[in-house]
């Protein structure tokens, strides 16, 4: 079992950043595909990035700006936003499996944070 936990959402200017942490639980976290999803009101969850092993894919509406990087030994991923919009608005969630491969999918996920809310004021 995998528990993951979100940090570090807030409230930032349009052209801002953000760092958001997700702390993951257990011993094989270097070996997860850890990915990012996000959620905007009214709006279906959508993946943002990810890592999985050789692989790393973006969204491309947040290719040049948001970055993906995992400290193993912290068994922590970070999402560095860069250059926030206001539609970039949403509750972001960390997400993980088990298996090697990078899906756009939230049902291929199988273990989840709890979000924590990004607001971009324009």
């Amino acid at each position: 079992q995998v528990q993951l936990v979100e940090s570090g959402g807030g409230l930032v200017q349009a052209g801002g950043s953000l760092r958001l942490s997700c702390a993951a639980s257990g011993r094989t976290f270097r070996s997860y595909t850890m990915a990012w999803f996000r959620q905007a009101p009214g709006k279906e969850r959508e993946f943002v990035l990810g890592t999985s092993s050789d692989i790393t894919r973006y969204a491309d509406s947040v290719k040049g700006r948001f970055t993906i990087s995992r400290d193993n030994a912290k068994n922590t991923m970070y999402l560095q936003m860069n250059s926030l919009k206001p539609e970039d608005t949403a509750v972001y969630y960390c997400a993980a499996r088990a298996l090697y491969g990078l899906p756009e999918v939230q049902h291929a996920y199988d273990y989840w944070g709890q979000g924590t809310q990004v607001t971009v004021s324009s």
